[in-house]
């Protein structure tokens, strides 16, 4: 059976203890991945300080830029074999992966490359007592050696984002990927000895949070730590990047709320619910699990997402049709399965869903769920403020614009929120007070990378993108010149 394994100072390293790769959509075990001991942790760390302090933290920005357009131009050479390992891993639909988790996965690199390149320093002129003035003037440096820990619902795609700006930046990094999903992480190893990214610059250490990120996190040769994951592993990182006062950036989880007013345009309304509801099986940390609908066109809402729901087809995720696939694993199934019932428990009306689908053959094996909507709970319901990570939303009706605003933001989490309407004022008014990073009005999940990303409250801590991203990867220093 085929071994995943860990890559240590540009070679694959096995451990020699193995655990199972399992395909979501069949929950049949398709490969194995070496389970990185304590020691390949600090062999890794110990390899990125190395190269830290070799030719690539002093190298120059142009040399490394090229390079790092290489590593792009490596992952779209290898677009099929990326495409196959990340939908093996995640089940997700091919349609979703080749649109946007691989070519994001490799423009990251590119798009980093360019923002490093074009990055400004400051310049000050000040006064002095005797006349001759003095110029300040900034200048960036590499943090480090950068741990980087990856969630399991976009694995490329998230880990990227963070190697491609800490890389570009001139640290190294040792990635720790969900144990989930280890398999474009580890095909990434290929890409940069392929694209001349010199020995210890990138590591991938495999295996659980617990034991081998757990290693990672407390290596005090590690200068920073990035993380994408829920809010309870975040409190964790952070405590463990207190001690050496280290910086870290935590993506975390949220509970995120859409609001649609009755002068949206009710169609786009319901195509981007569609997507933020329901994308990815549910699993996207931008996702809209809590839907507030004005009143007047509540039921018509709620007919029309049911109706778009129960359209989603459920299948194999090589056919271009399927566009819902499983749950990330069994254990993941059975969490989402418990709020399905503790729904129905708390006096949930079941719009639609609500249990498991019958799949035919091996599929029936997987992690599937049926897509699922409620109505009638509560705010302060299970359901409605706690996060579920699946493909439900509870959708509750409101009268009036400072109701919805008070009862969006009645959460501990400040990630991402959707407002739908077709009033230009309000559309300002209303997004201008939504306590999350970032809120779209009528559509979901338009980035533009250069614009800072990061949650709010219980969502996390920093933000990310474009030049901002720049204020995490690297050390800035002012530079005092008496003249």
């Amino acid at each position: 059976m085929r071994e995943i394994k860990n890559f240590i100072n540009g070679e694959f390293v096995s451990s020699g203890k193995l655990d199972d790769v399992v395909d979501p959509t069949t929950g049949k075990v398709v490969a194995q991945y070496s389970v990185a001991s304590d020691q390949d942790v600090a062999d890794a760390v110990s390899a990125a300080d190395d190269a830290l302090n070799g030719s690539w933290g002093k190298m120059d920005i142009q040399e490394r830029v090229n390079i790092l357009y290489k590593v792009a131009d490596g992952i779209n050479a290898r677009f099929d074999e990326f495409l196959e390992a990340e939908c093996l891993d995640t089940g997700k639909p091919y349609s979703l992966a080749r649109h946007i988790d691989i070519p994001r996965g490799a423009a990251n690199f590119k798009i980093f490359a360019d923002t490093i390149k074009n990055a400004a320093d400051e310049a000050f002129h000040m006064p002095t007592p005797d006349g001759t003035g003095a110029l300040n003037y900034t200048v960036r440096k590499p943090k480090g050696v950068i741990a980087v820990i990856g969630p399991w619902n976009l694995p490329l795609l998230l880990m990227t984002w963070k190697v491609g700006p800490a890389l570009a930046c001139g640290n190294t990094v040792v990635v720790k990927p969900s144990e989930d999903t280890n398999l474009t992480t580890s095909l990434l190893g290929e890409v940069m000895n392929d694209a001349g990214v010199p020995a210890g610059v990138f590591n991938v250490v495999l295996g659980p949070g617990a034991q081998v990120g757990n290693a990672l996190i407390t290596n005090p040769s590690v200068d920073a730590i990035t993380f994408t994951g829920s809010t309870e592993t975040g409190h964790r990182i952070a405590g463990a990047a207190a001690i050496g006062v280290r910086d870290c950036s935590l993506e975390l989880g949220g509970k995120n709320p859409g609001i649609v007013f009755a002068d949206c345009d009710m169609d786009k309304a319901i195509e981007g619910t569609m997507r933020s509801v329901f994308a990815n099986c549910g699993q996207v940390c931008l996702g809209t699990e809590r839907m507030y609908v004005e009143r007047s066109i509540f039921d018509e809402f709620v007919q029309k997402l049911k109706e778009g729901a129960e359209a989603l087809k459920l299948g194999d995720p090589k056919d271009p049709t399927t566009n819902m696939g499983p749950l990330i694993s069994a254990n993941h199934k059975e969490k989402v399965l418990s709020f399905y019932k503790k729904a129905v428990d708390e006096g949930a009306t079941v719009v639609t869903g609500g249990g498991i689908p019958d799949m035919p053959g091996e599929m029936n094996g997987g992690s599937w769920v049926q897509p699922t909507i409620w109505t009638g709970l509560s705010e302060d319901s299970t359901v409605v403020t706690e996060e579920i990570f699946g493909p439900c939303c509870h959708i509750t009706a409101f009268d009036d614009e400072e109701e919805v605003i008070r009862m969006a933001n009645d959460t501990p989490y400040g990630l991402a929120s959707a407002v739908w309407t077709d009033n230009v004022s309000r559309a300002h008014r209303v997004a201008a007070q939504m306590e999350s990073g970032i809120c779209w009005v009528n559509s979901w999940f338009l980035r533009d990378l250069r614009t800072p990303f990061g949650g709010a409250k219980q969502s996390g801590v920093g933000r990310e993108g474009g030049h901002y991203s720049l204020e995490f990867y690297t050390e800035l220093s002012n530079i005092c010149i008496k003249l």
